[in-house]
C-alpha cells in the first residue's frame, strides 16, 4: 500500500464524525468531505444517505439547491460541510473578500446559502487543508456565515468540528472558542500553536492524542469504490488522488 496523503487522514477523520447519522448533504467544491460521507455510507451498508449536490447520475436532490434548503429546514439533514477562505477562532467563516470589503485585494464565489445552512444544520463540520496562520484567522475579514449567536437566537444549527491537513478540532459551543482534538501523524501540537493564528484550548495535562491513521480496509475503500463515485463530481482531484480511470 502506498503511502497515506493528508486528504486520506481528513477524509477518515471526518467518516468517523458521521457515525450514527441519518442524512448527511454535500455542497460544491467539497471532495474531500464528498468522499468522507461516501465512505461513511459505504461502512454502515448503505444505511447513511448521502446527498451529493450537483450529481448527475442517481442525485437526490431533483430541483438542486432549493430542495436541500428545504430539506434542512425541516431538519432532515444531520450534517453538512463548509470551508472558507478564513476561518477564525469563533468559526465565522468568510467566503467573500481578503481586506476592506469596499477595496477587497482578493474576491471568492461568495456565501451562496452557507449562513442559511449554518444555523439550520445541527452539525457543520468545517474543513480547510492549508493549516496556516493566513487562512486560521484571529477575526476574518468578512462574515459570510456566523459560528456563535446571541442566547435568544434560535439556532438549531452549529459548528461542530474543523478538520484541518494539520490535525482535528471540536468546537465547544458553551465557550464559544476550538479545543484541539487530535493531531495528524507528523505534526506537534507546537507546531499547531504556531501556524494557527487564532487561540484555542488544548487537553487538560496537555496530552493531545494524534489522529488515528485510517486503516488498510478504509484506504482501499478510499482508493476504489468511493473514488470511482466521487469522480463524476470532481474529476480533477479525483485523477490526482486516485489515478486516471
Amino acid at each position: 500500500m502506498s503511502e497515506i496523503r493528508t486528504e486520506e487522514v481528513m477524509i477518515a477523520a471526518i467518516a468517523r464524525m458521521l457515525s450514527g447519522l441519518s442524512h448527511v448533504a454535500v455542497g460544491a467544491a467539497s471532495p474531500v468531505p464528498g468522499s468522507a460521507a461516501l465512505l461513511a455510507r459505504r461502512l454502515t451498508g448503505g444505511a447513511l444517505r448521502v446527498s451529493l449536490l450537483g450529481r448527475v447520475s442517481n442525485p437526490t436532490f431533483t430541483d438542486g439547491a432549493r430542495e436541500l434548503f428545504d430539506c434542512a429546514a425541516q431538519g432532515r439533514i444531520d450534517a453538512f460541510f463548509l470551508g472558507g477562505a478564513q476561518i477564525d477562532g469563533q468559526a465565522n467563516i468568510n467566503l467573500v473578500s481578503i481586506g476592506d470589503p469596499d477595496k477587497p485585494k482578493a474576491r471568492f464565489p461568495g456565501s451562496f446559502g452557507s449562513a442559511y445552512l449554518y444555523f439550520v444544520v445541527p452539525r457543520v463540520i468545517l474543513f480547510r487543508q492549508d493549516h496556516s496562520p493566513r487562512a486560521l484567522v484571529p477575526k476574518v475579514d468578512f462574515v459570510s456565515a456566523p459560528g456563535v449567536s446571541a442566547p435568544n437566537v434560535y439556532r438549531p444549527g452549529g459548528p461542530h468540528a474543523l478538520v484541518t491537513g494539520r490535525c482535528v478540532f471540536d468546537f465547544d459551543r458553551d465557550a464559544e472558542r476550538f479545543r484541539l482534538k487530535s493531531v495528524h501523524p507528523g505534526h506537534t501540537v507546537q507546531e499547531i500553536e504556531q501556524e494557527t493564528g487564532f487561540d484555542f484550548d488544548i487537553p487538560d495535562g496537555g496530552e493531545t492524542p494524534e489522529t488515528e491513521m485510517p486503516s488498510r480496509e478504509w484506504i482501499e475503500l478510499i482508493r476504489g469504490p468511493v473514488g470511482e463515485e466521487i469522480r463524476e463530481l470532481y474529476p480533477e482531484f479525483a485523477s490526482r488522488m486516485f489515478g486516471t480511470a
